[in-house]
């Protein structure tokens, strides 16, 4: 008897809370016990088996997957339509009208069908105005000679044979690289939605747009290709990679492999990486008197004292270093965690106290947490060190108001509404 339970990210669901579980095992086999340890070493999904039943924890990870007769479907806290707009701003994708669309419910909808009826839609609205067409070698043998002669290949033939001579020309083609992962991100979208309609929609656009776009298979290594060969000529296609990637990544792909290490039976998605990408938009583009970069090293904060096998020293990375005049005015972290409503982990504590404690000047770090709590405030944690220059350093818990921020970009235009976004990001990296 199959069995489906709901979660929500950052949640415990055990045999006390979920009667499902109860009395539950999950087989023993060996591709099912790789696959329980290697999602928790991930950090996507803690499985405990206890002799009670089953024990589920979640993080940051939303979607769903199937293990043995066990479903899990694990949901964002945030109400999918502000997290579809916030998504459209973050990864820079088409702002839909979803009123004049009846056939699919956002709300009710897998989080996974969200992300691909954008790519539809992304898909749709780029097959209209046509394929991009590209010059595509093509070596064969022609009786009305055209391009280069292949004078290499006609010596190995030992001449003139026949009636023909080998031609290299390029053809102006539909049939080019970029298309062809497109349409293995089409047919990609078809293997994973779960909405009958939307597949439908996708083997529509496949059938009457993509017949002579030939097949391959999809992996980082030609996405990786497409990228490097994207000017801007194709940056429309720049949307639909995007989403290409983001579906590859949530079924088990890591991000850089040629290969798919762990099939997942299912889908999940790292919301702490859409966090980050919404963060860092909104902060570099509101933040314009001050030098905003992300993954910034601070290679100064630890050093061999002794170092006999000649390594580099550890280097602290965190999200976001922000600059005003030549010094670091704020060091943040985002960590996709309601710490407004749970515990803050000490393992995220530690990591900001190593940023608080390695600067001069800047002797506090931030983490930005989502919420949709909107009296949520400020907490601050201080740390009393004698040896410090400064005596003391502190790490600051900062909420990001979500619904907030889907408001504020939602009205775009106005004067007034600029000026409340700048405000909304200073306030984000200093205290006002």
């Amino acid at each position: 008897m199959s069995v489906s339970i709901e979660m929500q990210e950052w949640q415990t669901a055990a045999p006390a809370t979920h009667s499902h579980l109860a009395n539950l095992a999950l087989p023993e086999d060996n591709a099912m016990q790789q696959l329980i340890e290697q999602l928790s070493t991930s950090g996507q999904l803690k499985i405990i088996e206890k002799r009670q039943g089953l024990v589920l924890e979640t993080s940051s990870y939303v979607g769903r997957i199937t293990l043995g007769d066990v479903q899990v479907t694990i949901r964002p806290k945030i109400q999918m339509m502000p997290l579809l707009r916030l998504m459209q701003y973050a990864y820079g994708l088409r702002q839909l009208d979803l009123s004049a669309t009846a056939t699919f419910d956002v709300e009710a909808s897998s989080f996974q069908d969200l992300l691909i009826y954008q790519l539809a839609n992304e898909v749709s609205d780029l097959l209209t105005r046509g394929l991009q067409r590209q010059y595509v070698r093509k070596q064969e043998q022609l009786g009305s000679p055209r391009g280069r002669v292949d004078v290499q290949r006609l010596a190995r033939q030992g001449g003139i044979m026949q009636a023909t001579l080998p031609c290299m020309h390029y053809l102006r083609l539909e049939d080019s690289l970029l298309n062809q992962v497109l349409l293995a991100g089409i047919r990609f979208g078809v293997r994973l939605a779960n909405d009958d309609v939307l597949r439908l929609k996708l083997q529509h656009l496949e059938h009457f747009y993509c017949s002579e776009i030939s097949a391959v298979k999809l992996n980082w290594h030609l996405l990786s290709r497409v990228r490097q060969e994207m000017n801007r000529l194709t940056t429309a296609y720049a949307p639909i990679l995007t989403l290409i990637e983001i579906l590859l990544a949530s079924t088990g792909i890591s991000l850089g492999e040629q290969y798919q290490a762990l099939h997942l039976p299912g889908f999940l998605f790292d919301m702490n990486m859409f966090f980050q990408h919404l963060l860092t938009r909104f902060l570099q583009e509101h933040l314009s008197e001050y030098e905003v970069q992300d993954q910034y090293s601070l290679d100064s904060i630890m050093r061999y004292s002794e170092n006999p096998r000649k390594r580099r020293p550890p280097a602290l990375r965190p999200d976001y270093v922000i600059w005003q005049k030549g010094k670091i005015v704020a060091i943040l972290d985002a960590k996709y965690r309601d710490l407004w409503q749970k515990e803050l982990p000490p393992h995220m504590l530690y990591q900001l106290i190593m940023y608080a404690i390695g600067q001069e000047h800047c002797t506090s770090a931030t983490i930005l947490y989502p919420t949709t709590t909107s009296d949520a405030q400020d907490a601050r944690i201080e740390m009393r060190i004698p040896a410090h220059q400064q005596g003391k350093a502190s790490v600051v818990l900062r909420p990001v108001d979500v619904l907030q921020l889907d408001a504020l970009l939602s009205h775009e235009g106005t004067r007034d509404n600029k000026r409340e976004r700048i405000n909304f990001a200073r306030q984000l990296i200093l205290k006002v």
